[in-house]
């Protein structure tokens, strides 16, 4: 029995180095702040060790982890807790290498980026952020956000209308796309 445990914990360990970078990009775009994004990935994988028999027997385990943090940070909102997405002193923050093929995150104003984003309502963030950051399809979204493709459509179009009507976010994007 302390064998299977030992190779159980090796399989979770190597899945939390594996996908840690991409876990704590997504965590970090839907709090906006590196602790409060650390604290996310933080509680959903000590959620996802408990039942790791069952998550790493699953089809796609990376998905299954992805909607038990998209549910924490449902639930963290439902209680009214206050997000700082665009933190006022950004000093002490640990800066995200940027994927080789990731344009937005070698986008020259990011804190614009980030102000921005905190300014739409959270199933709207989440929807954004699943389907152009983390480039998920709607039906692996809506999995993720545990609600319908249309809902997602909706929520992202939405979202993406916002986004695009901040002229100097707008602007922003263009000039990138040019260089």
């Amino acid at each position: 029995m302390g064998d299977r445990k030992e190779a159980r914990d090796e399989e979770f360990q190597s899945f939390v180095i594996g996908r840690w970078p991409r876990l704590m990009r997504t965590a970090f775009l839907l709090t906006g702040e590196q602790h409060a994004a650390e604290d996310l990935v933080q509680s959903t994988l000590e959620q996802v060790y408990v039942a790791w028999r069952r998550v790493g027997s699953a089809d796609d385990p990376e998905a299954y982890v992805r909607r038990v943090m998209i549910n924490a940070h449902a639930r963290k909102h439902r209680r009214r807790l206050r997000e700082f997405l665009a933190p006022k002193d950004d000093s002490g923050l640990v800066r995200e290498i940027a994927d080789t093929g990731d344009r937005i995150a070698q986008a020259e104003d990011r804190n614009a980026l980030l102000k921005a984003l905190s300014q739409l309502p959270p199933r709207q963030r989440e929807a954004v952020v699943l389907r152009y950051w983390e480039d998920l399809t709607e039906t692996q979204t809506a999995e993720a956000m545990g609600c319908s493709v249309g809902s997602v459509k909706s929520n992202a179009a939405k979202g993406i209308a916002k986004l695009r009507a901040i002229p100097g976010l707008a602007d922003m994007v263009t000039q990138g796309g040019r260089k």
